[in-house]
């Protein structure tokens, strides 16, 4: 096998050793592994039908984007499902945290018994350390913040539950309802394509790239201007120096973490531009983080953003509405910072491309997304029309 043949994803009909390991590792992440198991097939190595049954469902069940490819988003929750609760210690480790299912599980518990406030991400962060120092305190356990066997039996032996709408989703209506001065002061990352670490589509040409990262770091730009000119305060995640229309330097972080450190109250905005191998397809998106099946808001704050600015770019563009969608992709999971993922268009639609491409349209976009969050913090769908908010209307709002 050549490092080009290693390097490739995992898919349907390929024959190499690796797939060995990932009916290994799917028979750990399912309770169900009928007819992929290693020992159930004549050739292990060969990634049949029943393997990308398997493969589908295990997106499916992740959020993630249902292709049958073991792509990189597909390899990391992977590699976190291999672990539950109890099959090893768990602790705080600043340089390279804890990852996992288990980690995960240990933090739902904790929120549900009121310990734990952040984002149910598997990652073992500082603050689920304290968490689990203030747990083993109110248990009579040595406070050490390691998620012993000991500190397991221990919360098993505790019945105490909530609802299901978690500690941490509480918290974040919370932060809503204490928004008074809507955008004012408000810490708003703008992330464009190019800084989001995000893969595209294998069908996509060479170009679709570099159109991507051109439009929608332009999109970001005019959002930046327009949520700086109502008392915002945008960031812009990139290595470049970015100057406004107007010639004033764009405040910048050189990655999304940068950006939101020290600012609890700060919301992301990552923006995309999407491909498909038919050129029919066409029209937007807004993704938050939460179940695929709609059961769980993982994030209330990036749901409603997600549905305000879907609206308002529905009504002021006057594209296909694709939808608002609940996905556990990594971009939307890892950040204790709401986010809300748009896809501005298709770049493989030679007309929405004509509108991509038109700098009328693409402050149209920056003014959706503008609108679409103003009426979020303020609550004013009943007061005024989607579509019909204007820059003066907001202007206005801070000048009272």
């Amino acid at each position: 096998m050549t490092s080009e043949q290693n390097a490739t994803n995992l898919r349907l009909g390929m024959t190499d050793r690796r797939v060995v390991g990932l009916r290994e590792r799917l028979v750990r992440a399912c309770e169900d592994s009928t007819g992929f198991s290693p020992n159930s097939v004549n050739d292990p190595s060969h990634f049949d039908e029943a393997l990308d049954g398997a493969l589908r469902t295990f997106q499916q069940n992740k959020g993630l984007i249902v292709d049958g490819v073991v792509g990189p988003e597909t390899e990391t929750a992977l590699t976190q499902a291999q672990y539950t609760l109890g099959d090893r210690p768990l602790y705080f480790d600043p340089e390279h945290p804890l990852r996992g299912e288990d980690v995960e599980r240990i933090q739902t518990n904790l929120s549900r018994l009121g310990f734990y406030y952040g984002h149910l991400n598997g990652v073992f962060s500082q603050k689920t350390h304290y968490a689990v120092v203030e747990l083993q305190e109110n248990l009579g356990l040595e406070p050490n913040g390691v998620v012993d066997l000991e500190t397991i039996a221990a919360l098993a032996r505790i019945n105490k539950n909530i609802t299901s709408s978690k500690a941490y989703s509480l918290r974040d209506y919370h932060r809503l309802e204490q928004a008074t001065n809507a955008l004012k002061q408000r810490v708003i990352i703008l992330l464009p394509w190019a800084s989001s670490g995000q893969a595209v589509s294998p069908t996509a040409p060479e170009q679709f790239t570099k159109d991507q990262e051109r439009i929608t770091t332009d999109v970001a730009l005019r959002t930046y201007e327009l949520l700086n000119n109502v008392g915002a305060l945008p960031v812009v995640v990139g290595s470049e120096n970015y100057t406004t229309n107007s010639g004033e330097r764009v405040r910048t972080a050189g990655s999304k973490a940068d950006a939101t450190n020290g600012h609890s109250d700060a919301l992301v905005v990552t923006l995309h531009c999407d491909w498909n191998q038919s050129q029919s397809a066409h029209g937007v998106a807004t993704y938050h983080w939460g179940n695929q099946d709609g059961t769980e808001t993982f994030s209330p704050i990036g749901e409603m953003a997600a549905r305000y600015v879907l609206k308002e770019l529905v009504s002021r563009t006057g594209a296909q509405d694709l939808g608002c969608h609940a996905r556990q992709w990594e971009l939307l999971r890892y950040s204790d910072a709401p986010t809300v993922w748009i896809d501005l268009g298709y770049l493989s639609s030679a007309n929405e491309r004509a509108h991509l491409e038109d700098s009328e349209h693409r402050e149209r976009l920056a003014e959706s997304i503008l609108c679409g969050l103003q009426r979020m913090y303020v609550q004013s769908n009943d007061t005024v029309s989607t579509g019909t908010m204007s820059l003066s209307d907001i202007e206005a709002y801070y000048n009272k």
